[in-house]
């Protein structure tokens, strides 16, 4: 039993070689001639724990990513190409539509109206299929169709800011995401970026190993309902900050657990801020949830609602009557001139905030930083050792299992009230939001936050550019006959409609068993190394010194 597993070995040789260990067979088929293969195809996993060679490539692209944009001296991004005459001539043609259906609805001529939707739902799909972007308008609805609730009118809250929270400043943004360039007296010029660290509040004093002191006293539900709404106190601040700065910040950073379990996110800013200014909008930001009040439970996970089929909603399983509605809850807020929202998400008092020199050691190590846990899922950041943290975790999870989410969660049924477009199958206690789940810790929504003008690329570019590097270092090139082709991840050449694919299941007869087909990986993965590490061994090598020969016969290497 001491010897190790030939599989397990197997497993780990592909680790180190960068192999996929469950790869994705999908089956090509060659349309002219019937020929058909098998092709591995990397899973894709962006955590360690379900194929680490994949997760760490992710992290590889992602430190790309923000290398490449965070100490930018130009902007990423052009503007708009300008529209083909096709495209203004379908958007002209989607005016004449509205401009006829106007009529139509003048003159009560509704069967004209219905014919005139179906061609403007053409046009716009035809609009979408040249090539613009988003919608002309929105759609219509039509005079026989049911109208949800919401549909009527939209809520509106007021803007006014709070008065506990600080004012700021509102300038024009500017159309530039390049920061600051600073000269030196002897003319040398620096544009140096920043790495910014935010934190929650606390919720009571916590030991080194980031549990409570006096867990009865611990505010649980505040940190629930924080790490719930954390993205959107982040959305907030980067639109505060850009109003208080006058220009497009860029931002690129990833969202973590502290050891007390409590969501924390590391950002790089290209350009520079003060550190005043940071503090002064971390300190004035804010986020507020108007929902319903949560401040009672009225029902347990052993005593639930029950679903009335008749009435076609949830009733209390005592009285039989109906839990009030969600557009009655929301009207029972708007119409209280004294309503406070449910919930506010504040920042925490500690703001980390530094300069960041481009190309130093520094600049590496804060990537790698900024990257260290985002191929872990949320609740393996911190390894969980003692029962004193197993115990924190608990409470924490107990907590966020009964805490709304969205406007659709089945928790809002422990509080009396049916959530938006309630159904039958609601089950509290058991939502499926990621928010819920024992291994996110709340945060539910993407960790990796970057902003649109970063890098003008997106993940899929940054691949291209890393295969582009390999294949110009190989001497690998694709010529003009080549140039209509498309290129898989095997170097081969494909037409664009010459081949289908499809997936292919484990039993069927042409997929080889799983310890087969790493080999042939793990194989050919060894021989691309050793081409790619004998290519960049030659190009280090210094050229060979050619001497001078000189008319007397003499060579010059003293010279």
């Amino acid at each position: 039993m001491a010897l190790p597993r030939s599989v397990d070995v197997l497993k780990q040789i592909a680790i180190e070689y960068g192999v996929c260990v469950r790869p994705l067979a999908m089956r090509r088929t060659d349309l002219d001639t019937g020929l058909t293969e098998v092709i591995d195809l990397p899973c894709g996993a962006t955590r360690e724990d379900k194929c680490p060679p994949c997760a760490k490539k992710n992290r590889r692209l992602r430190q790309a990513q923000i290398r490449e944009g965070w100490h930018r001296d130009d902007e990423p991004l052009p503007g708009p190409e300008p529209a083909t005459e096709a495209q203004k001539s379908l958007i002209l043609f989607r005016a004449h539509l509205e401009f006829s259906r106007d009529e139509a609805v003048r003159a009560a001529q509704w069967d004209q109206v219905t014919d005139l939707d179906e061609a403007i739902r053409e046009v716009e799909e035809a609009i979408a299929a040249e090539g613009l972007r988003g919608r002309v308008g929105p759609p219509h609805v039509g005079v026989d169709e049911d109208q949800d609730e919401e549909s009527g009118r939209r809520r509106k809250r007021s803007t006014r800011r709070r008065q506990d929270a600080p004012d700021l400043p509102r300038r024009k943004v500017e159309r530039r995401t390049v920061g600051k360039t600073y000269t030196a007296p002897d003319g040398a010029t620096y544009r140096p970026s920043m790495w910014l660290t935010l934190t929650l509040d606390s919720y009571g004093p916590v030991r080194p190993d980031g549990t409570p002191v006096n867990p009865g006293r611990y505010d649980y539900r505040r940190a629930a309902w924080d790490a719930v709404h954390f993205p959107r106190l982040l959305d907030r601040f980067w639109q505060n900050l850009r109003r208080c700065e006058g220009w497009n910040v860029q931002y690129a950073g990833c969202v973590e657990p502290q050891r007390r379990l409590a969501p924390h996110a590391h950002f790089a800013i290209r350009g520079t801020i003060p550190r005043d200014v940071l503090r002064t909008v971390a300190a004035a930001t804010y986020h507020q949830v108007w929902w319903p009040s949560v401040d009672v439970q009225r029902y347990t996970l052993d005593r639930l609602p029950v679903w009335d089929e008749q009435a076609a909603a949830w009733v209390d399983p005592d009285t039989r009557e109906p839990l009030t509605t969600w557009a009655e809850a929301l009207d029972a807020i708007d119409d209280d001139p004294d309503s406070e929202p449910v919930h506010v998400v504040r920042f925490g008092a500690q703001v980390d905030a530094r300069g960041v020199m481009p190309g130093t050691e520094d600049a590496e190590r804060t990537i790698r930083y900024v990257t260290k846990y985002i191929t872990k899922h949320t609740g393996d950041c911190h390894k969980i050792t003692t029962d004193r943290q197993r115990a924190h975790l608990d409470r924490l999870w107990q907590e966020l299992r009964i805490t709304p989410c969205t406007d659709r969660c089945a928790n809002w049924l422990l509080y009396g009230v049916q959530p938006k477009k309630a159904h039958a199958k609601l089950k509290p206690g058991r939502c499926k939001g990621k928010v819920h789940q024992r291994d996110t810790l709340g945060i539910g929504g993407r960790r990796i936050l970057i902003s649109r003008d970063w890098s003008g690329k997106t993940l899929a570019d940054h691949k291209h550019d890393v295969r582009a590097w390999v294949r110009a270092l190989l001497g690998v090139t694709t010529d003009s006959a080549t140039a209509g082709q498309l290129v898989d991840d095997q170097g081969d050449t494909a037409e664009r409609v010459r081949h289908a694919w499809e997936l292919a299941r484990p039993d069927d007869p042409d997929v080889g068993p799983m310890t087969h087909r790493l080999m042939r990986s793990i194989s050919e993965r060894a021989r691309w190394r050793s081409e790619l590490l004998a290519v960049k061994d030659r190009a280090a090598q210094p050229p060979a010194d050619e001497s001078t020969t000189r008319t007397d016969g003499t060579t010059g290497e003293g010279l």
